[in-house]
Formats: C-alpha cells, structure tokens, sequence
C-alpha cells in the first residue's frame, strides 16, 4: 500500500475546499488544520489538532470530518483529535474501489501508518464503526480503546434474507437519487430527519440533506456492501479485547440497539451507554455524550 504525506495548501484541496457541492464545502469542520495523505493511491483530508493521546474519529457514510467539530473544540486542550473524510467525502478524492467497511478498514490502517499512529483510541459511526472493529480485531496491540457510535454489521440477522431485502431497498432508493429522480431530493431529507432525528443535529442535518442528490451514489454503493455475506462481523467481537464504550443512539431504526446486544456482549471489555437520537449520539446528544466519553478516556488515563 503506497503512502505519502503533503501539506494541506495544495491546490487540489484548494480545488475541493472550492467546489460547489454542500458536501465538499462542509465536510471538513471549519476552524480546524486540516492536511492531505496519500495512502493506497487516495488522497485522503483529516484535521488534525490538539495535544496528547491520538482520538481518531471515522464518520458515517455521507457525512464527513466535520461531524467532530464540537469533540474538536470540547477535547483539543487535552487530546490530539484527528478527524478524516472518507473517499468521496469532503475534500477526499475518489477511491477506485467500491465502498465496504472492510476497504475503509484497509484505508485505515495505511492511514494511520501514514501518520505515525502506532495506539489510538478509535471513534467510528455507523460503517465508520464497522471499520474500526475491524481494525481493532486485525491489529489488537495498536488499539487503546474503542468508542463504537451505532456500528454496522452487528445485527441479529447477519446478512440473512432479511438484511438482504432491506439493503436492497435502500440501495435502490439511493440509485433513483443517482438517476436524478425528482422526488428524490424530499425523501432523503425525510429519510434523513429520521437518521438524526435529535433537534440538537439540525444543522448538521440540514447539510447533509442538501447534499444528498451529490452523496446518492455512494450511498448506493454502501448499502449494496451492507447486504454481503462479509459485512457481518458479529464473530470479530470476541477478538476485540481493549476497552469498548458502545456510544448507542436509541432510537436507530436500521442500527437498532434491541437486534445489537447479543453481539455488543460478545466484546469481553465492552460497556454500554444509549442516548436519545437516531443515529449519533455525539451530534444529537452532544453534551450527554461528550460527558460520557470523557468519563470513558478518564479511565483509560487511570489504567496507564
């Protein structure tokens, strides 16, 4: 997996910092540094600010960095917190293969090579969830902790038929945004006022909807990856032995806590925490979450 770094005044972050779709604008949290690394042939943006321990938090798919601003601005003072775009997403490039959390889990691990992380705590949203225990399983000793916001692929079913019928459906729904339907721009931010249905997420909501006709295709192609047989990694959680604060939105309707929990006690030093939202709790419920992850690093401090 090749690797290079660059500084982040490059015109092709300018490029993108510039381009007229919402996602790319906002993506990236305002007022935080933010560099380039190339890792696999991908050219990959993150913030990256704050002193001591490295926090790396992995966003959800159509989203971006900017989800972690307020951690940025709660938590820099005391924590290196580095946040990055997925492919696609904000001021990151294309990648060439198709998205699945087992590619972004790839993409992590060159990432943090790239930067010289060798022990983090990781916190990952929903495929960015599903990415970090992957991680987490592959390579045990490079992880301090993890803090696991609704992650995929924890699910009751697996990637039984259920599963399969209802990611089709949503990976249709999202091609018909491709195709350019014209209902489409309405019902994804319908759908997306369920998502983040916590008041204190609407302007993160409101962003996110108005970049949904530009995020239609890789939407499609996450939930494709969602229905596969290797997208349920309910049989990593034993692997996983660092400290686990599940960080669990109550009311999810596709990620729902109720069809998770056999998986979340398979994780042999896990906790478990809900919150009021739909599907993050660091948007939605900042405070309460906030106050939580800082007892959680607190902790972990203690420990060391």
């Amino acid at each position: 997996m090749s690797i290079s770094i660059s500084s982040a005044d490059t015109p092709a972050l300018a490029a993108a910092t510039n381009s007229a779709h919402p996602l790319r604008r906002w993506a990236v949290g305002a007022g935080a540094p933010w560099r380039e690394v190339t890792v696999d042939g991908i050219r990959l943006a993150y913030n990256d600010d704050g002193e001591g321990a490295a926090l790396v938090c992995l966003h959800a798919i159509g989203h971006g960095a900017g989800d972690f601003a307020g951690l940025h601005q709660r938590l820099g003072s005391r924590y290196r917190i580095v946040a990055l775009d997925w492919p696609g997403h904000g001021r990151s490039g294309d990648d060439r293969m198709a998205v699945s959390a087992g590619r972004y889990a790839e993409l992590l691990t060159g990432f943090l090579d790239a930067l010289g992380i060798d022990q983090s705590v990781l916190l990952g949203n929903s495929i960015g969830g599903a990415a970090t225990i992957r991680f987490a399983a592959a390579h045990p000793t490079r992880v301090r902790a993890l803090v696991l916001a609704n992650p995929g692929g924890l699910d009751r079913g697996g990637a039984g038929l259920t599963t399969r019928v209802i990611t089709g459906m949503m990976a249709r729904f999202f091609a018909a945004g491709t195709r350019g339907a014209r209902w489409y721009p309405r019902a994804f931010a319908a759908y997306y006022r369920m998502v983040l249905s916590g008041p204190a997420a609407a302007d993160q909501r409101e962003r996110i909807s108005a970049a949904g006709v530009e995020s239609a295709a890789i939407l499609a192609q996450a939930w494709r990856s969602f229905g596969q047989p290797d997208a349920d990694i309910r049989a990593l959680g034993a692997r996983v032995t660092c400290p686990v604060l599940f960080a669990w939105a109550r009311g999810d309707r596709i990620n729902q806590l109720g069809r998770a929990r056999a998986a979340i006690k398979q994780f042999p030093n896990a906790r478990l925490e809900a919150f009021s939202g739909g599907h993050a709790a660091f948007l939605e419920a900042p405070d309460e979450f906030a106050q939580s992850l800082e007892r959680f690093l607190a902790g972990l401090d203690r420990e060391h």
